[in-house]
């Protein structure tokens, strides 16, 4: 399962008043608790990359939830899937991180991407023209998906 920094993001936030992200964080922390040992992890080198920035302490605290989570290897394919996608307009090239995060997922054939953002990744529509490209480079596509959705509630 490919870990987006958004699930990191949010495991290290502080508490929000926003009671969307107030449920998103608890379903975040259920799920890293509960359910992800369950999984073989895995990051790149762009969620690093990512977590490190901004406020300090935060960025400390994200790389340390990282931390033991393998990398998955950079390849130039990798920016050629993604340049696909921003070239059909699927993404903006505004969005090109979110872009490389897709593209490293489905590149390595990890079965499960999670992630938070649902403006650019775990959006229906999108997903369909997602689809639509990596089909066409005979790439599959993984599971596009949030903790809320990998969440076992009895």
């Amino acid at each position: 399962m490919y870990i987006e920094t958004s699930i990191v993001s949010l495991l290290n936030r502080r508490p929000s008043h926003n009671t969307i992200e107030v449920a998103r964080q608890i379903l975040t922390h259920q799920w890293w608790d509960e359910q992800s040992s369950e999984y073989q992890l895995v990051t790149s080198q762009y969620v690093m990359d990512e977590a490190a920035a901004g406020d300090p302490d935060m960025a400390r605290a994200r790389l340390m939830s990282l931390e033991g989570i393998p990398l998955l290897l950079l390849d130039e394919k990798i920016g050629e899937v993604a340049a696909q996608l921003i070239e059909n307009a699927v993404l903006s090239p505004k969005s090109t991180v979110d872009a490389l995060h897709i593209s490293i997922a489905a590149f390595h054939r990890i079965e499960y991407l999670m992630t938070w953002n649902c403006s650019h990744i775990a959006n229906a529509r999108i997903q369909r023209r997602i689809r639509q490209v990596l089909d066409a480079m005979g790439i599959p596509m993984p599971v596009i998906c949030t903790p809320q959705e990998m969440v076992e509630n009895d």
